[in-house]
């Protein structure tokens, strides 16, 4: 469980204020938030705001027409991919493309680079999908977001202060498997006064996510902390987030000493261990398509 001291909450509030000029998203992706978070809001309306991106609008293409949505025939058009894909998942693409930009960087210190935990963060993300697609759930875009968002408050404190960060990881040490030596939430309580967790959760509330993406942010290592109504999406990325080190033993793992996944979590969300063991087939067959994707 993320444990705050007395001066956790100050400690956050003055990271996102002294990174606000890094950690801010594009407007057109803030735009993107806020019409798909609006009813009344249609896909001609977010045609309209993301047209002149022509960027993103490549992006949106280049997904719609990937086997990882396994939609028929060649889609050119922005808006009968919008109508495919649906609202949701176009604000998730813009978000990805925005936030992708933070992971980038050569390694820190041993164990260590943006391009590692983007990595992570994608294979976890495809993970969540898939363990979502399992449960039947039907939050299959929300969920990917969700798994591709939990460690970015990694990225809050490497912004806010690189060189505590760095002080962080060389603590926790791995070794030749990178495996840590240490907690690494534990040694960033010593050194923050806040962990990657608390850090994550405020940046998210911080862009006006959805609550429940601040909970998976704040609460992925120990989704049972949560209220009993609550604990559907944290539960469902801890288990995914371990399932991607099952699939690829090299995934960045330096917050994770501990990679079996807790009994009491998959009844939690009701995942057998069959379906588990499903998850890390279909993943292993998926990932190079998601990489792809995603970079």
């Amino acid at each position: 469980m993320s444990v705050k001291t007395e001066n956790t909450d100050k400690v956050v509030e003055e990271a996102l204020r002294q990174i606000s000029h890094i950690a801010t998203l594009p407007e057109v992706t803030l735009k993107i938030i806020e019409l798909v978070e609006d009813p009344s809001s249609t896909a001609q309306d977010l045609h309209n705001v993301i047209q002149n991106d022509p960027a993103l609008c490549s992006r949106v293409l280049k997904v719609v027409n990937s086997s990882f949505y396994g939609l028929p025939g060649q889609i050119a058009s922005i808006n009968r991919a919008i109508v495919l894909l649906g609202l949701n998942a176009v604000k998730n693409i813009a978000i990805s493309a925005s936030v992708n930009k933070l992971f980038r960087g050569g390694e820190l210190a041993s164990g260590f680079s943006g391009r590692n935990l983007w990595t992570h963060s994608i294979t976890t993300a495809a993970s969540a999908k898939l363990v979502a697609e399992q449960l039947k759930i039907g939050m299959s875009d929300e969920i990917f977001l969700s798994g591709l968002m939990h460690d970015i408050g990694m990225m809050v404190e490497l912004q806010f202060d690189r060189h505590r960060f760095i002080e962080v990881i060389g603590e926790v040490g791995v070794n030749g498997e990178g495996v840590p030596s240490k907690d690494m939430r534990e040694v960033e309580r010593a050194i923050f006064e806040a962990d990657h967790e608390t850090f994550g959760a405020g940046i998210c509330k911080k862009w006006k996510f959805p609550k429940s993406l601040m909970q998976v942010a704040g609460h992925h290592h120990e989704p049972l902390a949560l209220p009993p109504d609550e604990r559907r999406l944290a539960s469902v990325v801890y288990v995914a987030e371990r399932i991607a080190h099952g699939v690829d033993p090299s995934n960045f793992r330096i917050d994770l000493p501990d990679v079996e996944i807790s009994s009491d979590v998959l009844d939690e969300i009701k995942l057998s261990k069959d379906a588990v063991e499903k998850v890390k087939e279909d993943l292993s067959e998926q990932l190079d398509d998601v990489m792809a994707l995603m970079y």
